[in-house]
């Protein structure tokens, strides 16, 4: 193989502590059904920094050691056997981080997303692998072959732009009134899908007045500073008295996900992505969940690989312009200053370039 015997850069966590370690490792070589690829752009999601101090969560969701980063574009430059036809060297491909078993009830049902044994590409899941690295392997069955030839940054956030897809669709928000708490970044691209998908009014709340503005340039028509504002009283000035129809929650904070029934109409839809780390409590069950008949959902990745098809033609078609929240660009080999621009509370969305 002409790869064999060279070497790549790669971030590296090995041993249970903060931080990852810049090393020079050997170029893998692609086993059955793998592609080697070339990683050309790789970003940091917020869940990075459970990975990146090695808290409790972490190790949870990670298994020692691994390459971290699980939202990458990358070209094929080499296949391994038993590859599908499909898949050629050239082609750019992004990762498809939820690694199926293919067996269990969810797999077999038209659900691998939400696998029972599921496995994480840039978690050291099933693979050792992730995109924080100049080379890595995908294996072909996780591979997503872009369709279009958007630019390898909007490429790159196909992976977290799906997870608020898959909310948005199942919630059907056209012609309804949408709430979305937490302008993040996946807070950003949920107000950006649901105009698109013609949501009739969007308000968005956050505690961040920068933040707040980068909503209204994905479309927020209200915004409101929870810090200056009582909420519940802005969602019913906006809404004659009625509450939101729909609801995004990507705040990941429990009181948030705890407080947002009361600013619900009756038979509204609620969805939540973001990840609460404390315990759930509903103040008032009877007249705020029970008695409103309400539609509550979870989402966990993207739908393989509808969601992936669905989120690049959008994308493709400048219906949605994600370009906004990119607040930061570095080379992989300053990655503390990236986690630490991550860390001050001032970044969005922080894209690595693995080859510099």
């Amino acid at each position: 193989m002409a790869f064999q015997g060279k070497t790549m850069k790669a971030l590296w966590k090995k041993d249970p502590t903060e931080s990852y370690t810049y090393e020079e490792l050997a170029i893998p070589e692609p086993g059955p059904g793998d592609l080697l690829v070339k990683v050309l752009t790789a970003s940091i999601c917020g869940s990075d920094i459970n990975l990146y101090k090695w808290n409790e969560t972490a190790k949870v969701i990670a298994t020692l050691p691994f390459t971290p980063g699980h939202e990458c574009v990358a070209e094929v430059v080499a296949l391994g056997p038993d590859c599908p036809a499909e898949f050629a060297v050239g082609q750019r491909v992004c990762c498809e981080n939820h690694f199926y078993c293919g067996t269990c009830y969810q797999c077999t049902h038209n659900e691998p997303h939400i696998c029972q044994r599921l496995s994480q590409y840039g978690h050291g899941k099933g693979t050792v692998h992730g995109g924080c690295s100049q080379y890595s392997i995908i294996p072909a069955r996780y591979a997503y072959k872009l369709q279009t030839d958007i630019d390898n940054e909007r490429a790159c956030l196909l992976e977290p732009f799906g997870v608020a897809h898959q909310a948005c669709e199942g919630l059907e928000p056209a012609g309804d009134t949408v709430l979305v708490q937490g302008c993040g970044a996946i807070g950003l691209f949920a107000i950006g899908i649901c105009k698109a998908m013609g949501a009739s009014k969007i308000l968005a709340t956050d505690i961040v007045d920068e933040k707040l503005e980068l909503a209204k340039t994905f479309g927020a028509d209200v915004l409101i500073n929870g810090m200056k504002e009582d909420l519940k009283a802005a969602v019913m000035r906006e809404t004659g008295n009625d509450g939101a129809g729909r609801l995004v929650e990507a705040s990941g904070v429990a009181q948030m996900l705890n407080n947002c029934f009361q600013l619900l109409r009756k038979g509204g839809h609620i969805v939540a992505i973001g990840l609460p780390k404390s315990p759930l409590h509903v103040e008032n069950p009877l007249p705020d969940v029970i008695f409103k008949s309400l539609t509550l959902r979870t989402v966990h990745g993207r739908k393989i690989f509808s969601t992936w098809e669905k989120s690049e033609a959008l994308l493709f078609e400048n219906k949605v312009d994600i370009m906004p929240v990119i607040s930061h660009r570095f080379p992989m080999s300053k990655f503390e200053d990236a986690f630490e621009a991550l860390f001050s509370g001032q970044a969005c969305k922080i894209m690595l370039d693995p080859q510099a």
